[in-house]
């Protein structure tokens, strides 16, 4: 067990997989010598050669065609894409043949291809580098998204993406890269993809949430601590599918519940969860279901972003709101 930040237990987790099966392959622009833009890959190559970790051109449709290709020839290929929004570049591939191949083929083809690509804001990075665009494939049958809150789950996710029949979009948040740091066993382990993880317990509000807003909610949860408010934080880590249980069992005790997500509010993972706990919990409702996202526009320019991007006092407020309705 050492200390690593986010990004160092995500190459932990690629570097153990690499050791341990032939197959896999990383690709992308500037991943091999360079080590990717964020370093994520850094010293792979060197490790492993250029028939391992390779470079490929500014083409995220080729990245991504190349990974249909490969994986249906029994390869597990892990191109990364720079930035998620990058992803338009490649939807066909990702929504129209990855994720429909092993349904159009009854299982005789998987396509066990993990996408790895940052997104989110509160960086300053430049148009189309931090939008949260992860409801535009939560919504695409057969294909897995995932996002990690934290370095432990950061490593342990990404080999059980890599190593399942499915594709994966694996999302990682720019902010957490080098903000977040946890322990983390330099050996490989698994955590399963479609369990949601309680990262706080508390009877009073249930608060669900994912990625860097994981984050903010404790930091809203220990405020309204010190008044006696005792909130429960649940970390979805699996976007699609959901964990619908740990989120039911959780308001089935505390009867409240605050949905947050960073991307607007116009669509998401947020609305989802909402008309799930509606369809199949309401008689445990004692409040309206409370929502915090970001507002219905684009994203702003980075001099703006932070005061656009909900944060542990907002969070904060709105449980309030919903524990006096």
């Amino acid at each position: 067990m050492t200390t690593m930040s986010y990004i160092q237990a995500i190459t932990s987790a690629l570097d153990n997989v690499l050791a341990e099966d032939d197959r896999t392959l990383i690709f992308g622009e500037d991943v091999g010598k360079n080590g990717g833009v964020f370093r994520a890959t850094e010293g792979l190559q060197e490790k492993y050669g250029e028939d391992r970790v390779f470079d490929t051109p500014l083409a995220e449709s080729g990245i991504l065609g190349l990974s249909v290709g490969l994986s249906a020839t029994g390869w597990r290929p892990i191109p990364e894409i720079q930035f998620s929004p990058f992803t338009f570049e490649s939807t066909d591939s990702i929504a129209g043949q990855l994720s429909r191949n092993r349904f159009r083929t009854a299982g005789d083809v998987t396509q066990p291809v993990t996408i790895r690509t940052p997104y989110g804001g509160g960086t300053h990075t430049a148009e189309l580098h931090s939008d949260s665009i992860e409801h535009l494939f939560t919504g695409v049958p057969g294909l897995r998204v995932v996002t990690p809150s934290n370095a432990y789950d950061a490593k342990g996710l990404l080999v059980s993406a890599i190593e399942n029949n499915d594709p994966v979009l694996f999302l990682e948040h720019l902010r957490l890269y080098r903000s977040e740091k946890g322990d983390v066993p330099e050996d490989i382990y698994r955590v399963p993809l479609d369990t949601a993880a309680v990262v706080r317990e508390g009877t009073d509000i249930t608060l669900v949430t994912y990625g860097a807003m994981v984050r903010e909610s404790v930091a809203a949860a220990e405020k309204l601590a010190a008044d006696g408010i005792s909130a429960e934080v649940i970390d979805l880590r699996s976007l699609s599918p959901i964990d619908t249980d740990t989120i039911f069992a959780s308001v089935d005790k505390t009867s409240r519940l605050v949905v947050v997500q960073e991307a607007q509010n116009i669509a998401g993972v947020a609305a989802h969860v909402v008309s799930e706990v509606a369809e199949n919990r309401i008689l445990s409702l004692e409040a309206p279901i409370g929502r915090v996202s970001a507002p219905d526009s684009v994203y702003p320019f980075a001099v703006d972003e932070h005061a656009w991007l909900p944060d542990a006092t907002t969070i904060e407020a709105k449980a309030r709101e919903i524990l006096s309705y």
